[in-house]
């Protein structure tokens, strides 16, 4: 493994313009308090640089929560975080320790949106892991098709999507009347439970008129997990734990 100096101290560290599209986004965001320590750990666990937005994200940022909580970015949080996110290395099962065998498997879970939706970078070979996509494109788990669907982009260009405002017409389909107020009074580790669900007909075609209520994410991915292999045939694999 490299030693974490040589993650930390580049030339053009990604910080700098990560920060600057930051404060520019016209998108409400959160973000939040980092914890040093785990951001180091995390960036040594990754083995990528700091002149990467992924691994400038991990080092500088506790996590990132977009239009009052409905998405969720995860990064290396301070403890008393008041969205209660968790970090990067808990979501995707860091080691204790570094460890330079282990693979994040079928990819790294970078994000959870309030419906169970997964933001995912593809590991070393997408085919096998039963996904779309190319090595290190971001992947989407959609909670209403329950398949993951290919980006077309890596996770710098990613970031900059979503900061762009792009999640307003990327949701347009699954947002109802008074979301915001509802999502914001969420924590981090929580997420929506629609009924009739959002993979069903009535689901889709009847938003407004769903019965909605708030479950830990946990349980919302296990239901969605389910419901994919018991409809599809499909295990969807890993979808981080919260």
């Amino acid at each position: 493994m490299r030693d974490l100096s040589q993650l930390i101290d580049v030339d053009d560290p990604a910080w700098p313009l990560l920060r600057q599209e930051l404060e520019a986004s016209g998108v409400p965001t959160d973000l939040c308090p980092v914890d040093a320590d785990q951001g180091r750990a995390t960036l040594h666990q990754l083995q990528v640089t700091a002149k990467s937005y992924l691994g400038a994200f991990v080092l500088h940022c506790g996590g990132l929560v977009l239009d009052q909580g409905w998405l969720r970015v995860f990064g290396s949080p301070a403890s008393g975080d008041p969205w209660g996110l968790p970090g990067l290395a808990h979501v995707n099962g860091f080691p204790r320790e570094s460890d330079p065998t282990w693979r994040p498997g079928a990819g790294l879970v970078i994000a959870h949106d309030v419906l169970g939706g997964v933001f995912a970078v593809n590991g070393a070979d997408p085919a096998e892991a039963g996904r779309p996509g190319s090595p290190g494109e971001v992947v989407y788990f959609a909670p209403d098709s329950l398949r993951w669907e290919a980006l077309g982009a890596g996770h710098s260009a990613w970031l900059s999507w979503i900061l762009s405002g792009a999640l307003d017409q990327f949701y347009e389909a699954l947002r109802w009347p008074g979301w915001r107020e509802e999502v914001q009074a969420l924590r981090g580790t929580e997420g929506m439970s629609l009924y009739p669900p959002l993979w069903s007909a009535e689901g889709r075609n009847g938003l407004a008129a769903t019965s909605r209520r708030p479950v830990p994410m946990a349980e919302l991915l296990g239901i969605a997990r389910d419901a994919s292999r018991q409809f599809d045939g499909d295990d969807p694999g890993f979808l981080g734990a919260v």
